[in-house]
């Protein structure tokens, strides 16, 4: 069954191109595609065009069919294109010729565009909470460990002293920032544009103020033609969202990878939560957090594969936007499992102590040395001068009592005015 047969069917192999893994990601879809459905079938009913008595009759019937979604149960076969053909033949099954009205004022291009916006509020929502419990347990790391000295690195050289505190804290408020591309793109997700049908409105007496409403949708996305132009760009705002989480994600799993090498061994994680080789015994690979970089860092290029599909083309519907459709859903689905994969293993790092105790960190402490002597009076160019002199002839003697004052140092985390910079986006 399709939708826009009139009479004769498309060839097999053209029905197989077309068609392409739709079905299969119609079935994450269906549940959001039964929801405006049922919304739809309410303002059909207030507007005229169909009885109370036949709204509550397609409301019974497409609230049966979300819930078999819901539950993994509801099925897209060969016969069928996409999960609207799907719906619309069990409501025909059920109903008979009320389920043929469902379809009244509505094409399958404002069907899509509503189920992946309801879809993308859902997933958005369910990956701000997951971002948030990272972010709790950094903080909770960071405050644990703050006292713990860490190198800090410039080129991959040995810079200055950090610390496991301002490592963890670090990673914790770049989440903000990535929660920032985050409240783009649900503030694009957060509009209906249910009504723009093929994306040139329609001739019935529509209301969409209440489908709007109804759905839940802060607003209305008013121009229909503008509603079809979204589709691609809500996909490519939410793909930036991912990127930059995605991006936090990957340098924090290259750290860490970094870490657990013999040659720096600043952190370690239980056997279980680490890998062996096939004939190397003593081997205790980081392969989770490798994975993590891995699949964060292609989902990085998302936003450019997003936005080199949808280049150039015109207004109105074009097939090609149908491709936007698996890109993303793979995307939230990995973005969701890396989240939860770090919230699940981090609980278990074993930071070591007195890191920076080694005499191969000496130097590490050269500019506390030299600010110690600025503080006591000499001029910071006789100071530096003379302590690369020393460091040349291999006098140096570092002062490891270390003490920074200021507002996101060692000694001064700021973790509460982190902590409030998060609040502040879910108040």
């Amino acid at each position: 069954m399709k939708l826009w047969q009139k009479g004769s069917s498309a060839h097999e192999k053209v029905d197989q191109f077309t068609v392409g893994k739709d079905r299969e990601y119609d079935l994450v879809l269906a549940k959001y595609d039964c929801q405006a459905s049922i919304a739809h079938a309410k303002m059909l009913s207030i507007i005229g065009l169909i009885s109370s008595k036949e709204a509550k009759q397609l409301t019974d019937a497409l609230t049966e069919i979300q819930q078999q979604a819901t539950e993994g149960k509801f099925t897209i076969e060969d016969e069928f294109e996409d999960m609207h053909s799907k719906i619309e033949y069990l409501l025909i099954q059920d109903l008979g010729d009320l389920g043929k009205k469902i379809h009244t004022a509505r094409s399958r291009n404002d069907q899509i565009l509503v189920a992946i916006h309801l879809y993308l509020k859902c997933e958005l929502n369910e990956i701000k909470k997951q971002v948030k419990e990272l972010f709790e347990l950094l903080l909770s790391l960071a405050k644990e460990h703050q006292n713990k000295l860490l190198p800090g690195y410039t080129h991959l050289q040995v810079a200055m002293p950090s610390s496991f505190g301002l490592w963890f804290s670090a990673y914790a408020e770049s989440l903000i920032d990535d929660l920032y591309f985050w409240q783009s793109a649900y503030k694009i997700a957060d509009q209906n544009p249910l009504g723009s049908a093929a994306g040139y409105g329609s001739a019935f007496p529509i209301d969409r103020k209440f489908t709007t409403k109804s759905l839940d949708f802060a607003q209305l996305k008013i121009n229909s033609v503008a509603a079809q132009m979204g589709r691609g760009k809500l996909e490519k705002s939410t793909a930036m969202a991912i990127s930059s989480i995605g991006s936090t994600l990957a340098k924090f799993s290259m750290d860490i990878c970094l870490y657990m090498g013999q040659d720096f061994n600043f952190i370690s994680f239980p056997d279980d939560l680490t890998t062996g080789s096939s004939i190397m015994p003593h081997k205790k690979n980081p392969d989770l957090f490798e994975l993590v970089r891995g699949k964060c860092n292609t989902l990085e290029a998302l936003p450019n594969q997003l936005a080199l599909l949808t280049t150039n083309l015109p207004s109105g519907y074009h097939r090609e936007m149908q491709l936007t459709k698996g890109p993303i859903i793979e995307a939230i689905q990995e973005i969701k499992s890396c989240l939860e994969i770090l919230v699940f293993s981090l609980p278990s790092i074993k930071v070591k102590k007195n890191i920076t105790d080694q005499e191969k960190y000496d130097y590490l402490f050269s500019v506390d040395t030299l600010n110690q002597e600025v503080l006591e009076g000499k001029p910071f160019r006789d100071a530096y001068r003379e302590l690369g002199n020393a460091i040349e002839k291999n006098d140096f003697k570092p002062n490891r009592n270390v003490k920074h004052t200021h507002i996101g140092s060692i000694d001064n985390l700021g973790l509460e005015a982190i902590k409030k910079k998060m609040d502040a986006l879910f108040s």
